[in-house]
């Protein structure tokens, strides 16, 4: 994150620890994150909670999530203002969902932009903002991390390959070809060596 630009959240049952507003989180303190209710109201923290507070939560009241990223990425920034969805040109994507959408641009920290966000996020895990960011969320707020680093690989590959010509992406019968090889492969997960 460049300076004050981007904040993250993490919920723990019916509560939201998020950062706060016009906040360099890397000079935080514990008592500086907001902690607030699902419908918004403070209970903790000593600093207001970020503009994007409807995001948020819009995020956690709507999808599975418990962790959320909201960044301003540069390659991840630089496509949002420019493409319309982000194709499949890598199966990794799938792991967000598949093709990235681009929500409209509204004007941030509005509900707006929170409705327009959380509608491009339908069956998705990340989701590019126009002219804005990026906004990913996760089963915990590393997994969020993790796709947020994957959207921007993602975001990068697909500016490096439309660079030299026009990007090949995988149909619909090829990303489903991919998800039945993580299932019969066991991908992705971790082995345990049988002890005997």
């Amino acid at each position: 994150m460049v300076g004050t630009a981007g904040n993250v959240s993490e919920r723990a049952g019916e509560l939201v620890a998020v950062t706060p507003t016009g906040a360099v989180l890397a000079e935080l303190d514990p008592e500086d994150v907001a902690v607030v209710e699902l419908d918004g109201g403070q209970v903790g923290g000593n600093l207001r909670p970020t503009s994007e507070l409807d995001l948020h939560l819009g995020l956690y009241r709507r999808y599975d999530a418990c962790g959320v990223v909201h960044v301003h990425p540069p390659m991840s920034t630089a496509l949002a203002c420019v493409i319309d969805e982000l194709p499949v040109v890598h199966y990794q994507m799938l792991a967000l969902g598949g093709s990235v959408r681009v929500a409209a641009y509204e004007t941030f920290g509005s509900l707006e932009l929170a409705e327009a966000t959380l509608t491009a996020l339908e069956g998705r895990v990340a989701a590019l903002m126009a002219n804005h960011g990026a906004i990913v969320y996760g089963a915990s707020l590393s997994d969020a991390v993790a796709n947020t680093e994957l959207l921007e690989w993602a975001c990068t590959l697909y500016w490096r390959a439309a660079s030299l010509g026009t990007p090949r992406t995988l149909d619909e019968d090829e990303q489903a070809a991919v998800v039945e090889a993580v299932v019969a492969r066991a991908y992705g997960t971790t082995q345990v060596r049988d002890e005997q």
